[in-house]
């Protein structure tokens, strides 16, 4: 089937009871058994709700693998995926990643024994030289979080898969309509569904996906065991955006080139894969059918970032991203705040660098609102 096709029925068929085309929200908690051990597949709700696995199966689908397991968030999804690894276990991070993974790591898992380091994942030999004999997983973003670096899975997949390394790729930013980390060697892709794949800022969510049958055990596992599951309102928001992924991701990748050329016309550095003049563009064009939504700009300083950011009347200034409105945020001070400053200046990430999340208004809008906000 089609991507679109796959978005709007995959894993969900026609309710058996009534005959609803949308998937019922089961709001419960529990159901009821005829005997003991006797039931239809579903006990309890943290365990099982049939509007989660209906979510789980379309994006297993969507994004070529044979798992999804969904959770609350997409920092209880990568949370799950790390506790895969055992005490002494070393993990490799790329090292421009979104500021809460980092804390994650940091904060979270190193006083639990966990050792992780930082490379330049853009270039696939430092990644191999960076690979000790205890490293189990290499965590990446690409493009990355806020500085549009790129990794070449293909290679950095056959380096992991060389060393009996899981490679784990957060792709948020790219979602399964322009990139497809699991058919380029990749173990698992993680998503917050929050993002685009829901689509609308209404609900928040995760998503890990997996053809390796001995991980998704252990994630599923732990999203039972820990907890952490989106609830069945959750989960059927996310579908309900899924179904228009496809149109939406035109419509954001098509107004963020205009957005990054204008920008780029007018003078300023402009970080967007789409652009001839970003390093990696040919790898781009290689690995993605498209360069998304997210578009950064580096401003001369903190201060003019912040005139800046308070002149915008459609960009709104927010955490998150991936939503129809189009929203700005300043990484230095809200995303990436946990990064420390030292390792935010060594990938780029500048106090004038401003990222936005390039929306599906009317892109002559869009780029007058830039206008007033940035040249006035």
């Amino acid at each position: 089937m089609g991507f679109s096709t796959d978005a709007i029925h995959a894993g969900q068929e026609p309710d058996p009871t009534t005959g609803a085309v949308t998937l019922p929200i089961y709001q419960t908690s529990t159901y009821v058994q005829a005997g003991v051990g006797d039931h239809k597949g579903y006990e309890y709700a943290r365990t099982q709700n049939p509007t989660r696995a209906a979510l789980e199966r379309n994006l297993a689908v969507l994004e070529g693998g044979k798992h999804g397991i969904c959770f609350g968030s997409g920092m209880a999804a990568l949370h799950a995926v790390v506790q895969r690894l055992e005490d002494g276990d070393h993990v490799l991070l790329g090292d421009d990643l979104y500021g809460g993974t980092y804390r994650l790591l940091d904060r979270v898992m190193r006083p639990q024994g966990m050792a992780f380091s930082t490379v330049s994942t853009k270039d696939p030999a430092a990644v191999e030289a960076a690979i000790r004999p205890e490293t189990r997983m290499l965590l990446i973003e690409t493009p990355s979080n806020p500085t549009m670096i790129l990794t070449d899975l293909a290679a950095v997949s056959a380096i992991c898969k060389a060393k009996d390394v899981m490679l784990v790729v957060d792709n948020t930013f790219m979602t399964p309509y322009f990139q497809n980390p699991l058919t380029l060697g990749a173990t698992a892709v993680v998503h917050s569904t929050t993002k685009y794949l829901n689509g609308h800022s209404d609900m928040v969510g995760g998503v890990v996906v997996t053809s390796d049958p001995a991980l998704a055990e252990r994630v599923r596992f732990l999203q039972n065991a820990a907890g952490a599951v989106p609830g069945p309102m959750d989960c059927w928001l996310a579908l309900r955006g899924v179904k228009t992924l496809a149109l939406r991701m035109q419509r954001h990748n098509a107004n963020a080139m205009e957005v990054a050329s204008y920008l780029e016309g007018r003078g300023l550095r402009v970080i967007y894969p789409g652009l001839e003049s970003h390093p990696q563009h040919e790898l781009a064009r290689s690995q993605m059918r498209g360069s998304g939504g997210m578009v950064s700009v580096e401003l001369e300083s903190r201060e003019r970032a912040v005139e800046v950011l308070s002149r915008f009347r459609i960009f709104a200034l927010a955490e998150s991203l991936g939503g129809v409105e189009s929203l700005v945020c300043h990484p230095a001070s809200m995303t990436h705040a946990s990064v420390p400053a030292e390792a935010r200046a060594r990938v780029g990430l500048t106090d004038g660098l401003i990222r936005l999340s390039v929306g599906c208004e009317d892109v002559e809008d869009l780029i007058e609102d830039l206008g007033q906000a940035m040249f006035n």
